[in-house]
């Protein structure tokens, strides 16, 4: 693509995706997108760049880290623009950590209104389940949450 042509600006790439100009200025920073600039020091971005705007908020809302979302960009040759190929191989890969998530979070959700059996809380329900806070003296945090 020659420069210039079929190119964004910034706010014609956050009007787009969604996605604030400040959080595009920070994929950026961060290595996660690319641009160019221009001679009077505006960015420009190939239009590609909305597709890996689009893999870089779809992994952050299921709750990949963008440490792990900029590592599967830099695995890409070329910095290309991840296809559907790629994504399927990724999402494979972070399946287990995210079922794993998933699995802590519905532990959390259903031991939630019970004592965790720390010694935290000040209810009289904990010295039913905790008499004597004796799990307590094993050290700070949950002790009946299962691992």
């Amino acid at each position: 693509m020659t420069p210039g042509h079929g190119e964004l600006s910034v706010g014609e790439v956050a009007a787009r995706s969604g996605v604030a100009v400040s959080a595009l200025h920070f994929y950026e920073r961060e290595g996660l997108i690319s641009s160019r600039r221009t001679t009077g020091n505006q960015r420009r971005f190939r239009r590609d760049v909305l597709r890996r705007v689009a893999f870089i908020r779809i992994a952050q809302r299921v709750g990949v880290p963008l440490a792990e979302v900029r590592a599967a960009l830099d695995e890409l040759p070329d910095a290309r623009t991840p296809t559907r190929a790629d994504w399927e191989r990724l999402s494979a890969a972070w399946r287990t950590e995210l079922d794993e998530r998933i699995r802590r979070l519905e532990q959390l959700r259903d031991d939630f209104s019970g004592c965790i059996g720390c010694g935290c809380l000040s209810i009289d329900r904990c010295q039913l389940v905790n008499p004597g806070d004796t799990l307590g003296g094993a050290g700070p945090g949950p002790r009946v949450l299962r691992p």
